[in-house]
């Protein structure tokens, strides 16, 4: 790590005197506009920003409301504007008397002649904005509540825009899938913060515990250029739990019929006034041996993960000032293979086959944000995060080994131009990753760095046309120098309607061991067809996104109802081809032709009586890349899907208490299988693989706002894949493949738990 840090270290000093240019030169476009703060004095003699006030000039038609923290920034002329009028409901209306351009900040009286309304709306657990230019789908906590959701990767079961099936039959990852792209083409981050990636791509979304999670933000298409240049299919971002926000302590329990046993505890502590911390702990553990269809191998992998997170919060609202500090520790340790298999006496023999995956991953993250108290429109934020991440591993008689060092910086300066219908973001980006692989022996080490600026302008006409645009210069050690643009436009052609297009160039380095660890589960030779390129002899990834969307509410029987119709290309202009078309091998090799992913999706929800949701969801895959064979389809992708979910609350008019019911099925067309007709009849496997239909449910019973129980299924129709390996009876053989992996390998599963909460 030293040899590229110190590098870069005269570079930041340069970003810093850069950034504060910036800074001052947008204040001097900023001079036309009056800004100011709204605010209440609560009974505690506290001042408290009031959101949603409304702010505009007398006689005239141009206002604003207030942000979150009361502030504010409107139109200014001396010669036009002379009295501003501040109203909000529950307070006294004022009318200010402006004879210049100073910061305003006033504080407005409660009216206790009008009587208490209160008003109550039911906010979906998933839902995604009129408003914004990105097609951005919210997962609230509400909705990770109606399934298991261990695990980040186990929170997509109710999610129609994400699919979630199992890697291979030995290891138990579930790999996930956007626009018709495994998740290597997804930008995963935590808090905006990069965070799975490279060495953690195959099992670090099992790292992320789901009560952990406070919401998650599910973007379609390539996002903004400010998280960076490596999203092409989409970005999915987990904001985790906020100590100020959290339960003072939270504990959840979770067993199920197959002997998975799992742990969560929260403990959160105001140390001042402005200082919060929390302590949140996560443990799994499964020791039992499942082998239901009797081949000799496990049907899930037996394995225990300790999980430890020390997270503080710092806040200052009164001078603008808001952080974080994360720090981590994980271990985590899996074991699979052959029932008889044991690490300690048949590692690396032919007595049995067996797989042992070691992980360890530290990390340590921090985020420092300031917004300036008399400029609301003006702030500041720093992201920076180091991450160690080491896996030792076995497959039978091969190994692989790999160690990855992470640093990230960002720093992001907001502002406006003119006013705020004109926002934008500016600032510098600097990434370095050091790798060190080995795969059977053969070492792999590589240092990546990338230092970088972004720009984003938003507009917003405060009416029906929001577009935001913006553009990357990045210079990579093996990339070079490029540009990534990107462009989201909303137009919102009618009410309750929204129109949105996108388009956005993505690049990437393709780590092709770590991200493909299930070829491992198999004895294929690995095949690099070497172009003298810098990443394993291989190009890096290029591709262009593009996408529309139309989403539109509307009253159908008299209940709300929403649509929404999207559809998106992904071209290639180079892609690391994983070639799985010969049984004997797996091989690597550039893009030499076309590759597309086709993706249309159809959503309908509706709240079709009181308290009962509906959601049902059609898409359509067309993937397909020119391999050394021909154009063909991607394998295990099934072109049709269908899914449905449906939720129901039924609740007490006494008390607290309530009872959640929560049903859903998923439904995959035939998927293609890669080719095997060069196989011996007795291990030839069928062109088309059939057609899966699964259904999981969940029931909840709440007793009080401070405790609940809950009890679920998954796969409660019991679908299984017959003879998941192939010839499993001789795994040393050349032929044993365990990576054509189509539905369910266990069968029906049962689970329950119990919920603990105290503020």
């Amino acid at each position: 790590m030293k040899r590229f840090c110190f590098f870069y270290y005269d570079k930041f000093f340069y970003i810093i005197c850069c950034l504060f240019l910036t800074s001052n030169n947008t204040h001097l476009l900023a001079q036309d506009n009056l800004g100011g703060q709204v605010y209440e004095v609560a009974e505690d003699g506290k001042s408290y920003g009031l959101f949603g006030a409304n702010v505009y000039w007398q006689d005239s038609n141009i206002g604003i409301f207030t942000d979150e923290d009361g502030g504010f920034e409107i139109d200014y002329e001396s010669t036009t504007h002379k009295n501003l009028i501040i109203s909000y409901v529950g307070f006294k209306t004022d009318t200010l008397s402006i004879t210049s351009n100073k910061f305003i900040k006033h504080q407005l009286i409660a009216d206790n002649n009008l009587d208490e309304i209160e008003i109550s709306v039911k906010e979906k657990a998933s839902k995604q904005s009129y408003l914004t230019p990105t097609n951005t789908i919210f997962v609230s906590s509400d909705e990770l509540l109606k399934a298991a959701c261990c695990n980040l990767s186990e929170s997509f079961e109710t999610n129609p825009s994400i699919d979630v099936n199992f890697a291979d039959a030995i290891s138990g990852t579930k790999q996930i899938k956007m626009l018709g792209l495994t998740s290597p083409y997804i930008l995963v981050s935590t808090e905006n913060v990069p965070s799975v990636r490279g060495a953690s791509q195959a099992y670090g979304m099992s790292f992320i515990p789901g009560t952990w999670i406070e919401s998650i933000q599910v973007t379609k298409g390539t996002g903004s250029v400010v998280n960076g240049y490596e999203s092409i299919a989409g970005q999915i971002n987990a904001e985790l739990q906020k100590p100020s926000k959290d339960y003072s302590f939270f504990l959840n329990a979770f067993g199920s019929t197959a002997e998975r046993f799992e742990l969560n505890l929260h403990v959160n502590q105001k140390v001042s006034d402005k200082l919060d911390t929390g302590i949140y702990l996560h443990g799994n553990l499964l020791k039992t041996k499942h082998d239901v269809n009797k081949d000799g191998f496990m049907d899930m992998p037996n394995y225990n993960q300790i999980n430890f997170l020390n997270r503080w919060e710092y806040k200052d609202l009164e001078n603008g000032i808001i952080g974080f500090l994360n720090l981590r520790i994980l271990n985590d340790n899996k074991l699979s293979g052959q029932t008889n298999f044991d690490p300690n006496n048949h590692k690396f023999s032919e007595t049995y086959w067996g797989s042992e995956i070691n992980t360890k991953r530290y990390e340590i993250a921090s985020k420092l944000g300031y917004v300036n108290p008399f400029l609301p429109y003006q702030s500041l934020g720093v992201q920076l995060s180091f991450s160690s991440h080491q896996q030792d591993s076995c497959f039978g008689l091969r190994s692989f080994d790999i160690l990855q060092n992470s640093l990230y910086a960002n720093i992001i300066y907001n502002s406006i131009i003119s006013d705020s219908r004109h926002k934008i973001k500016t600032g510098f980006t600097f990434s370095a990753d050091s790798y060190n692989e080995s795969v059977y022996d053969i070492v792999y080490d590589r240092d990546e760095s990338a230092i970088g600026s972004f720009f984003e302008y938003n507009f917003d006409n405060l009416d029906n046309l929001n577009l935001t645009a913006g553009i990357r210069f990045d210079y990579h050690n093996l990339m070079g120098a490029f540009v990534t643009p990107r462009l989201h436009i909303r137009y919102t052609p009618w009410t309750k309607s929204s129109l949105k297009f996108a388009v956005g160039k993505g690049q990437r380095t393709a780590n092709i061991f770590a991200e493909n660890q299930k070829l491992f589960a198999s004895n294929r030779s690995i095949e690099i067809l070497n172009t003298n390129g810098k990443i394993y002899g291989l190009d890096h990834e290029v591709a262009w996104n593009y996408g529309v969307s139309f989403l539109q509410g509307f009253n159908l029987f008299n209940k709300k109802s929403d649509i929404n119709i999207d559809y998106f290309i992904t071209d290639f202009k180079n892609q690391v081809v994983v070639d799985y078309e010969n049984p004997l091998l797996v091989r690597f090799y550039n893009l030499n032709g076309q590759s597309r992913a086709n993706s249309f999706q159809f959503e309908f929800s509706q709240q079709t009586f009181k308290n009962f949701d509906l959601r049902l969801a059609y898409k359509y895959y067309e993937v397909t890349t020119d391999y050394l064979e021909g154009k063909k389809s991607m394998p295990l992708t099934p072109k049709h899907r269908f899914f449905a979910n449906i939720g129901y609350e039924l609740q007490s008019d006494l008390n607290d208490s309530e009872w959640k019911f929560d049903l859903t099925y998923n439904w995959n067309e035939r998927q293609r299988l890669p080719n095997t007709s060069s196989s011996p009849d007795q291990f030839r496997q069928k062109e088309y693989a059939p057609s899966i239909g699964t259904m999981n449910f969940q029931v909840t019973k709440v007793f009080s706002k401070k405790f609940e129980i809950y009890f679920g299924g998954e796969n409660i129709t019991n679908v299984r894949q017959n003879n998941p390996i192939i010839n499993a009876e001789n795994p040393f053989d050349d032929y044993f493949d365990s990576t054509m992996i189509y539905g369910p390998i266990f069968g029906s599963m049962y689970y329950t738990g119990l919920r603990l909460k105290i503020d």
